[in-house]
């Protein structure tokens, strides 16, 4: 979550009674025109910051999209800040694998988290990089496990149909080179002369850090819990 100066400064410059010294009313309003399209975004500030958990492949999130995970980490995120949904100006929400997630995820996602219809909406696509918008709430949200596959639309041939998987044809297979991205990580690893084993021992440790962290409560201040509805059995 990050704020900028409110229009609220504007109008308290403009009432003011200027002299022929007060700068150029056009330079005062390109000075705190709106955050999106300013060059220098010099008083911008973090305020709030947080994350849902991070699920295992069709495990215990599976059952959530993408929107709901987000809009539950933009509640919490407007909650610990103590900002009015009202006050939300613009909300950017990356999300790399849409299809099937429905129109317009950030609206979607704004809307579930109690936002008002006039906040404005922006997905992007940015691929790893698409929770980086930063314009006042700011964040990625991701199901893979709610993943569609695909037919391709036109006439039905004779025989069978092939399917296509949505996790690698919009998320981990690169659109230019058409390689997988664990290709991508082998041919670097190739590159600088990584072993297997070089490779084994880094993942290891970084999921033996993680288990530290998790037990010790490093995670506390950012995880935001989400529940799982359940049907009974």
């Amino acid at each position: 979550m990050v704020s900028r100066l409110s229009s609220s400064v504007v109008s308290r410059l403009l009432s003011l009674n200027c002299t022929s010294t007060c700068a150029p009313i056009s330079s005062i309003a390109h000075q705190y025109r709106s955050a999106s399209t300013s060059p220098n975004l010099n008083e911008v500030v973090i305020v709030s910051a947080v994350r849902t958990p991070i699920g295992s492949f069709r495990e215990s999130l599976a059952s959530v999209p993408a929107v709901k995970l987000g809009a539950a980490a933009i509640k919490a995120c407007l909650e610990r800040a103590k900002i009015p949904t009202n006050r939300v100006q613009e909300v950017y929400m990356g999300n790399v694998v849409q299809a099937g997630v429905g129109q317009a995820p950030a609206r979607q996602a704004s809307l579930y988290a109690g936002l008002t219809q006039e906040t404005l909406c922006t997905t992007v696509n940015k691929v790893c990089a698409s929770g980086m918008k930063a314009i006042m709430i700011a964040g990625g949200m991701e199901s893979m496990s709610n993943a569609s596959y695909y037919f391709p639309r036109g006439d039905t041939p004779y025989g069978n149909l092939q399917m296509e998987d949505g996790i690698a044809k919009d998320g981990l297979v690169d659109a230019c080179d058409r390689i997988p991205m664990g290709l991508c990580a082998e041919q670097t690893a190739k590159k600088y002369n990584l072993t297997r084993a070089d490779q084994d021992a880094f993942a290891k440790l970084s999921y033996e850090r993680t288990a530290r962290a998790w037990k010790e409560g490093k995670f506390n201040a950012e995880i935001v819990p989400i529940t799982v509805t359940t049907k009974k059995r």
